[in-house]
């Protein structure tokens, strides 16, 4: 019965299409189903697969040379971040995990809540930042931020291509589409990064967005 129910499994996995097999690698611009998940934190595992999966993408990659750290500020695996959208300050150097998210992220969250409550798409964003070797919230002691490897990215507001500017200093707390949109934003981005924390995180982040791929969990 083992054998028969292994046999089934298998005939099956063979002749699932690639978006909805675990085995194949993670398309970027497939609609995202049940196993995209399961694809995305499996690139932790496998570097080579991250930056074969950011050639589905369309945009074209620019990998970033290994540095070792004896701080525990190394990068590993990162590229400049790609996005269809600008961002500014330009060339941002990030984990090809973080890169991978950031592309979901963009194209599954960011345009279509825009499209939805501002009745636009996103020309430009900027960021505050993604790599800078540092510990959590600037302490002096403590553990390292998710930074100093690159594996995060601060975003701060957005401008539409009608010319609109949203910000989150500004807009969070200023109800109506703007305040809609940063939510919409905040909870879809759950999806797709291991920790997303904002303005109702706590002061610190009262003017970002903070997006990583640690090892900790967190929707705030």
């Amino acid at each position: 019965m083992l054998g028969l129910l292994g046999a089934a499994g298998f005939f099956s996995l063979r002749h699932l299409p690639p978006e909805w097999d675990p085995r194949q690698p993670l398309d970027l611009t497939a609609e995202p189903n049940l196993v995209t998940g399961l694809k995305l934190r499996r690139l932790a595992l496998h570097s080579q697969s991250c930056f074969a999966a950011l050639e589905t993408s369309g945009l074209g990659i620019s990998r970033i040379a290994d540095r070792d750290s004896d701080i525990g500020c190394e990068i590993r695996d990162a590229v400049r971040l790609p996005s269809a959208a600008r961002v500014v300050p330009g060339g941002p150097v990030a984990t090809c995990r973080v890169a991978a998210s950031w592309l979901l992220f963009e194209r599954q969250v960011m345009q279509p809540a825009a499209r939805r409550h501002l009745g636009s798409e996103v020309a430009s964003i900027r960021h505050l930042g993604t790599q800078a070797c540092r510990n959590v919230n600037h302490a002096a002691t403590g553990r390292r931020s998710q930074h100093a490897t690159a594996n995060a990215i601060d975003i701060a507001g957005f401008t539409l291509r009608d010319g609109r500017q949203v910000t989150l200093l500004r807009h969070w707390d200023a109800g109506g589409a703007e305040a809609a949109f940063l939510r919409a934003l905040r909870d879809g981005a759950c999806d797709w990064f291991r920790a997303v924390l904002g303005p109702d995180y706590n002061a610190a982040h009262r003017d970002h967005f903070h997006f990583d791929m640690g090892p900790w969990r967190a929707c705030r």
